[in-house]
């Protein structure tokens, strides 16, 4: 039977549908979104509309570049079964199989290029949002206010997670995020207690976040006062974002919490003496490694 010609070929392109398939449900997969631990509200930056815009074109670009081959190839997979199942070699026919995958190496190289462009307006639209964004925080955290937050400070061969310097000290902040583990009946278990040299999760236990933060503020502290010429207070802050810290037994030389309302925290905290010179010079100094970064060919900030 003719039509038999035609519809046995299609046997040959359920690979490639299962490709498409999976493309598609990987796709739909991603969800950039990100919410608060705390309240498990969305979390919303400057420029947060075009942050979506840009991860939806994001996931547009990897569909057309994921989707394209499997779609191009198409015509050529059938067009070769054709020629096994057919009884006489028709090449017009094959010819208009190559021209139809030609056709669509076009049609996805036209999507690509559209693709790279919205993703390039967006990224221009956000640093301009971000831009802004930074010079309207001076209003309520000017240059000469007594608070001050720096965030990814290079730090020996790291990264701090931030510096935060107050009237009263400098304080390095990391932050550990952990999942949390469920009771056989759904109830999820979110308590951890902090001892000297460790802390105590649900199932498991853990001693480097807590060293690798008195790492950190070792560090810091004696950057700090090597390039200031003065004694600086440091205290290191790990923070554990959603969960229950019992502190009670923990360390002297760090506070460990849960980083809900770390501000207030922060603002009651004197690690030491800290005055009003020392704390300008301090926060020169970080300002001005901020700068040096920036300048750096190929800095991401």
């Amino acid at each position: 039977m003719a039509w038999l010609e035609y519809l046995l070929p299609l046997i040959f392109l359920f690979p490639l549908a299962a490709l498409a398939v999976i493309v598609v449900a990987l796709r739909n997969l991603h969800d950039a979104r990100v919410r608060s631990p705390f309240d498990a509200h969305p979390l919303r930056e400057p420029g947060q509309a075009l942050r979506d815009r840009l991860d939806r074109a994001f996931a547009g670009l990897f569909l057309d570049g994921a989707l394209g081959p499997i779609v191009t190839l198409a015509p050529l997979v059938y067009g070769m079964g054709r020629m096994l199942f057919a009884s006489e070699q028709d090449w017009i026919e094959w010819g208009l199989y190559g021209m139809l995958s030609t056709l669509l190496v076009l049609l996805f190289c036209f999507l690509l290029m559209r693709d790279f462009q919205r993703i390039r307006r967006l990224k221009l639209g956000l640093a301009c949002e971000l831009a802004v964004g930074q010079e309207l925080e001076r209003l309520i955290r000017p240059e000469a206010h007594p608070y001050y937050v720096f965030h990814d400070v290079p730090a020996k061969g790291t990264r701090i997670n931030h510096v935060v310097v107050t009237p009263c000290g400098v304080f390095v902040v990391e932050t550990r995020a952990r999942t949390r583990p469920f009771t056989p009946s759904g109830r999820e278990i979110n308590l951890v207690n902090v001892e000297p040299k460790g802390l105590r999760f649900p199932g498991w236990s853990e001693h480097v976040p807590l060293d690798k933060t008195r790492e950190l503020t070792r560090w810091l502290g004696n950057w700090l006062s090597e390039l200031t010429g003065r004694e600086v207070p440091v205290m290191g802050v790990l923070t554990l974002p959603g969960w229950d810290v019992q502190a009670s037994q923990g360390p002297e030389d760090l506070l460990v919490v849960s980083g809900e309302r770390l501000a207030d925290q922060l603002a009651g905290l004197c690690p030491g003496e800290f005055d009003a010179e020392t704390h300008d010079a301090v926060i020169g100094v970080l300002l001005a490694r901020a700068a040096r970064l920036e300048r750096l060919p190929g800095h991401i900030g």
